[in-house]
């Protein structure tokens, strides 16, 4: 019985072994194919392939290495036509992940939410309420001629309704995502070396007496406090 149990055994991860090396191609190449598309939507159209191209960008937290961004750059023909980052903020959920498009001058091409556990039906309108609207459309925005902030931290953007945490959570990974694009002496993947900035400072999180989700505050306290 013993043999009959070993040798079911050594079967079974084998066959789990060799399961898991067969997916895993077809899986990455899935995930590649869907962070293209969402680039895709970020940035002028493209031919070059700016996920094999990207640079990560790391930091030393608690004695070890984070991703901060990822860099992905556009080029048609060979010429740089837009660069997307990818930056992560705490919003009153959770972390919200975002990928930011900017054109060569700078100028926000457009965004996409890649993912969030923001409130639904209040944070999560952040999708598409920063696409909307005359005072809260940020496509188009340099966010190096002013940070992007929401009015009520005396910028000029509009907040989500009853969702100003996770409206300044956003902007602030708007605002670190160009500090990423602009540059930044920093480790990543490919060595590349960007101009030595502090992402941290444009990635600051809650103001001093702001509920969020590590507090235990629920959504309607959300609503309430904002």
């Amino acid at each position: 019985m013993l043999l009959v149990l070993t040798g079911v055994t050594v079967i079974s991860v084998a066959l789990l072994a060799y399961m898991n090396e067969l997916t895993a191609g077809p899986i990455a190449e899935a995930g590649m194919a869907q962070l293209n598309q969402a680039l895709s939507s970020v940035v002028a159209e493209f031919d070059n392939n700016p996920v094999a191209e990207s640079d990560t960008i790391f930091s030393e937290k608690n004695g070890k290495q984070v991703i901060d961004y990822i860099i992905y750059p556009a080029r048609k023909n060979g010429q740089l036509v837009g660069t997307a980052v990818e930056a992560t903020q705490l919003g009153f959920s959770g972390d919200l992940k975002v990928l930011v498009g900017f054109d060569a001058e700078g100028n926000i091409y457009d965004y996409s939410l890649l993912t969030h556990s923001e409130t639904p039906g209040l944070g999560s309108k952040a999708e598409t309420w920063f696409k909307e609207g005359t005072n809260r459309n940020i496509r188009g925005r340099n966010p190096g001629k002013g940070a992007l902030s929401v009015s009520k931290d005396g910028g000029d953007i509009d907040a989500i309704t009853a969702s100003t945490i996770t409206s300044r959570a956003f902007l602030n990974a708007v605002n670190a995502a160009y500090t990423a694009y602009s540059g930044g002496e920093v480790n990543t993947v490919s060595g590349a070396t960007w101009q030595a900035t502090d992402a941290s400072s444009a990635a600051s999180g809650k103001t001093e007496g702001e509920t969020d989700a590590a507090s235990g505050a629920t959504p309607a306290a959300e609503e309430q406090n904002n």
